[in-house]
């Protein structure tokens, strides 16, 4: 009998530099599992032609694109790419119907583990379309990672298979967030204080933006978004249009967004669907041990930061509340303070990346059928016979 590391494939949408909260994810994922597997990763590219590297220690290929179809690129090489990998886990990051799409077309053989970051909530129509190869795949699977229970409980789709759910939370490096410049956040709050709210996320409907911006006309604050997307000039006309212009400051994309968390008083994640369904940006200002101001979606959202515990929840679309909420937080400076040590507290606990790669590569060895008892930093093995 010999023994080799286990093979796992994990197919996303788009891979880091590419910029969203799934490939934020994958790469964190991925970097913790490579310790332990053998692991490759197959995404969309964002050019025509199919390209291969390395990022850190991950082989990454990047399948070339035609174009895409309602957000969803199309990369019809993903079928032969998978079909071509030895793997003996398969592990793909819906929502992606070109991923699963490629996956049943190739007929690989290996396990199947899903992870289910949300429901396609906004494109309903094309979704009720896609159900019928949604539930053959998650049929197929051997086990399906949600990121809440609270996710599992509200998806419809994800109560039909609850016994396949396992759920394990996104994640963050802590230590991450404390490698911050002292002279950059003091140039922060000296631009932009005394007292300074934050918010990132991509200007889309779902963020819920344009409420925060509402708030604001009864906040003696400076409102400062990061990030950038289709209605930002409609966003910018809004803060004009309310006269808090002044308030609200419209940063763009910045390359090094930890320095921000760390000048903030509190920060804000005011979405208004459930196409929000974990924001991530939540655990790194909680890492920052910031206060969350949040909203009480049927998603993840408010699992993460808890209301009463480590910040504030309150209705979505409700500006009355949303204001309420910042002015208590922004007049209580001890608040904010108690807030914040148990908003990391709850990082160190739930959402560490530790946690997240050990939680994943216990899944990986109960669809493998082995027991596991390998620390992360040791390799994850299969028996050959």
């Amino acid at each position: 009998m010999s023994s080799r590391r286990l093979r796992v494939l994990h197919v996303g949408k788009f891979y880091p530099p590419h910029c969203g909260g799934m490939e934020t994810h994958l790469e964190l994922l991925c970097e913790g599992l490579s310790q332990s597997c053998d692991l490759s990763v197959i995404v969309a590219s964002d050019a025509r032609r199919t390209s291969a590297e390395f990022v850190g220690n991950v082989p990454i290929t990047r399948v070339g694109t035609l174009g895409s179809v309602a957000g969803t690129p199309v990369s019809p090489g993903m079928v032969r790419a998978i079909r071509a990998h030895p793997a003996d886990i398969i592990h793909i990051h819906w929502p992606n119907p070109t991923a699963v799409v490629a996956y049943l077309a190739s007929s690989h053989r290996g396990r199947l583990v899903i992870t289910y970051h949300s429901d396609v909530v906004r494109q309903r129509i094309l979704a009720k379309a896609f159900q019928p190869v949604l539930r053959k795949v998650l049929k197929r699977a051997s086990a399906i990672i949600a990121t809440s229970p609270r996710y599992t409980e509200t998806s419809d789709v994800l109560q039909e298979v609850k016994e396949k759910c396992r759920v394990i939370p996104l994640a963050v490096r802590a230590e991450l967030f404390d490698a911050v410049d002292p002279v950059e956040i003091e140039r922060i709050r000296s631009q932009f204080g005394p007292s300074i709210l934050l918010s990132i996320g991509r200007h889309v409907y779902y963020k819920g933006f344009e409420y925060l911006i509402a708030a604001m006309q009864r906040i003696n604050a400076r409102l400062l978004l990061i990030g950038d997307g289709p209605l930002r000039k409609d966003l910018e006309g809004l803060a004009k249009k309310l006269d808090v212009g002044e308030r609200v400051v419209f940063l763009g994309q910045v390359s090094d967004v930890i320095p921000y968390y760390h000048a903030a008083d509190a920060f804000v994640l005011p979405s208004i669907t459930r196409s929000e369904a974990f924001g991530i940006v939540q655990i790194e200002a909680m890492a920052c041990s910031r206060p969350v101001i949040n909203t009480s979606l049927d998603s993840a959202v408010p699992f993460v930061s808890i209301d009463g515990e480590t910040g504030l929840t309150v209705k979505p679309r409700n500006v009355g509340e949303l204001s309420s909420a910042i002015n208590l937080l922004m007049n209580d400076r001890s608040l904010r303070f108690r807030y914040g040590m148990a908003a990391r507290r709850r990082v160190e606990t739930h959402f560490s990346a530790e946690v997240m790669t050990e939680r994943t590569l216990e899944v990986y060895a109960e669809v493998m059928g082995y027991a596991r008892t390998l620390s992360t930093v040791e390799s994850c093995v299969v028996e050959l016979t």
